[in-house]
């Protein structure tokens, strides 16, 4: 049934008055006696130095508008669709390049890695929305590169937090075979897999690992956030994750990530990637996503300071989270990588559905 324009009007004063409501009610945690600084009475924190994000009352005015705008009229880019394979080539790009460790960007944050012939899906989300309550919330504008009965046997699931758009319920309850899929997720993110029917699934925390069939797992520090629910707030980790194949391949997911000094020090403990997978967009304005989501220019940032060799860019394309454009998004991460002196053919920008090989980096 199509929602009436009263039924809108309504439900956007309920949403209203819930925001003001958790604005008012939200106040400084503290850290939990001998737990490590992100663990705290009121769920987990950034890291230590991190920036900070603006208070409700000053995100509050475009978030309103944000929801009334998805409630009301048409929420689409001005985008072209030329950064969209066709089916036919996408399947074809994955034949071709069987036997080799490879990434095929499936739109947003999605990833499938092929790394010494295991499978990894990242953050999966193959549906329309990213919403709890569909129709509403936003609506992918592009299809995704692959549907889930179009996906190869799945090896690994690696989440990078709870978000709608980064934990998506319909795509992990379509899967099959799942008590063949092992899935690692942050520290309190592993309820939603196991009440499906996952029987491996591991939670870790921060600079915590796991050695899963070859595989080596690590969840690293970023700056981000979670929220499932009007009524609870970082209630469940968030994390970068460490990839590391026992034949040597070794590949950063991101997530979604904001700037920081953090970065630099896990490049020092952890760094050394030959692929970096990087979130690009949904970054404007600033007032909102400051403390959460990295201008294009700090994104690839986190990529030298992780010692990353080559940098694909994702987080665009698919949905619109923010005021930002695809087309601003990719020319200032291309300008930042410049400014870097990174080289431009280690700046990727992918099309939905195309699959590259993952070069070796030479340190």
């Amino acid at each position: 049934m199509v929602p009436t324009i009263f039924s809108k009007i309504h439900l956007l004063k309920i949403i209203t008055s819930l925001t003001l409501l958790l604005v008012t009610s939200c106040g400084p945690p503290q850290q939990l006696p001998g737990k490590p600084w992100h663990h705290t009475t009121d769920g987990f924190r950034n890291p230590q130095g991190s920036p900070k994000r603006n208070s409700w009352i000053e995100r509050s005015p475009w978030l309103f508008n944000r929801i009334k705008n998805m409630l009301f009229y048409a929420d689409k880019p001005t985008a072209s669709f030329s950064h969209i394979m066709p089916k036919e080539e996408v399947l074809e790009g994955l034949k071709s390049s069987l036997g080799n460790d490879t990434v095929t960007w499936l739109g947003h944050m999605t990833a499938l890695l092929r790394i010494n012939n295991k499978t990894i899906l990242t953050d999966p989300w193959l549906s329309r929305y990213a919403s709890p309550i569909q129709p509403f919330g936003p609506k992918r504008y592009t299809p995704p590169a692959l549907n889930v009965k179009e996906l190869p046997p799945i090896d690994f699931i690696v989440i990078s937090h709870s978000h709608f758009d980064h934990l998506d319920l319909t795509t992990i309850k379509e899967l099959s075979y799942k008590k063949n899929i092992s899935v690692v997720v942050p520290l309190g993110v592993g309820k939603y897999f196991r009440e499906l029917g996952y029987k491996e699934v591991i939670e870790l925390d921060w600079e915590q690992s796991v050695q899963l069939n070859h595989t080596k797992f690590t969840a690293l520090p970023v700056i981000h956030w979670s929220k499932r629910s009007l009524f609870s707030n970082n209630d469940s980790l968030w994390a970068g994750w460490a990839i590391e194949s026992s034949n040597g391949t070794k590949v950063y997911f991101g997530g979604d990530a904001e700037y920081g000094p953090v970065y630099e020090s896990i490049g020092k403990r952890h760094g050394g990637f030959d692929l970096t997978l990087l979130s690009i967009g949904a970054y404007l304005p600033r007032i909102v996503m400051k403390g959460a989501h990295c201008i294009p220019e700090d994104c690839i940032r986190i990529g030298r300071d992780l010692k990353g060799d080559s940098h694909l860019a994702m987080h665009w394309g698919t949905v619109k989270l923010g005021d930002d454009t695809p087309e601003e998004a990719i020319l200032r991460f291309r300008t930042g990588g410049k400014n870097l002196n990174i080289q431009d053919n280690k700046l990727w920008v992918m099309k939905i559905g195309e699959t590259r090989k993952i070069p070796k980096r030479n340190n």
